[in-house]
Parts: C-alpha cells; sequence; structure tokens
C-alpha cells in the first residue's frame, strides 16, 4: 500500500525538513515474483501495480501473466497471505498441469525475498519522496523496481538475505 515513507535525513542545525503530502487515502497496491530458471539459474522479476486492494482475480490474472511469459510449468512458493490462500485452489483448477505450490512458514517474512524488493522499494529508493499524485508515485514505483531487475546480484542477494538456496 506504497503511502509516502518518512526516513531520517539532514538539515541545518533548527531548520527541521517539512514534507507535505497529498491525501493518504489513495494508495497502490504492487504484487510481484521472483523467478529462478531450473537449469542456468537466471532469475526475473515480474510485477504489477494497482489502484486496489489486490485481490483473489488479480492475483490469479498475475499468476496466469507469469505462465504465459515462461511458458513452463512453475513452482510457485509463497506466504499465507489469504488472496494467495483463497486463490490456491483457482489456480490449481485452471492450471493442473503447469502450477505447484508451496508454502512458506506462517508469520516469516524474513524467508520471503519478494519482501526484499518492498523493503529496498519503500526504504532505500522511495524514502522521504512525496509524489504529487497517485499517477506520479505508480511511475515511480514502477521506475524502482524495473531499477531492481536489470541487478540480478542484487536479486542473489535477496535470496541470500533469506538463506535460501537457489
Amino acid at each position: 500500500m506504497l503511502q509516502p515513507v518518512v526516513r531520517r535525513t539532514w538539515a541545518p542545525r533548527g531548520q527541521t525538513p517539512i514534507q507535505y503530502s497529498w491525501d493518504r487515502r489513495d494508495r497502490l497496491s504492487v504484487i510481484s515474483a521472483i523467478t529462478v530458471s531450473p537449469q542456468r539459474r537466471r532469475l526475473g522479476l515480474y510485477f504489477d501495480i494497482f489502484d486496489h486492494n489486490i485481490v483473489t482475480d488479480d492475483f490469479e490474472m498475475f499468476v496466469a501473466a507469469v505462465l504465459r511469459k515462461l511458458k513452463r510449468p512453475i513452482l510457485v512458493v509463497m506466504d499465507r497471505w489469504s488472496v494467495h490462500r483463497s486463490g490456491v485452489p483457482r489456480l490449481l483448477r485452471r492450471f493442473p498441469q503447469r502450477v505447484q505450490i508451496e508454502w512458506l512458514p506462517a508469520y516469516a517474512p524474513e524467508l520471503n525475498p519478494v519482501e526484499q524488493i518492498w523493503n529496498r522499494t519503500k526504504y532505500t529508493d522511495l524514502a522521504n519522496y512525496v509524489p504529487d499524485d497517485i499517477v506520479t508515485l505508480g511511475r515511480e514505483v514502477a521506475h524502482s523496481i524495473r531499477q531492481t531487475r536489470s541487478q540480478p546480484t542484487l536479486l542473489r542477494s535477496f535470496f541470500r538475505h533469506c538463506a535460501l538456496g537457489m
């Protein structure tokens, strides 16, 4: 729900920086997946941005889009978010030969490499960034994630951080 994040910053003594922000009821929801090719261990990063809370239909369409791009069966490793849990039966019915599901342990975001994408985007790339509107924020979020996607060593570091083998 990417809203402006205020982080510590430098300023001359006695001149506290003030950030004026837009209406915080506007929000973005972002879904993403990191892919690892089985033989060559190449990494990919797919994402989609929504101007509403993600629901099961959005999740199912996202996985279908990833499947279209990869053109092979996939193993989906995900957390136990309610949208994921409710979407799994539909995915398995729709793609019985192409999707296999594995679950991360409950309440263990430190094991999810995708969480590192959000940490980087929110707390590094967009820290103290106050956009004019939600459209501008969406462009900056997409730009940040595309930059992350273009850095395979960074994506690998997300797996190392989670202590997951590739």
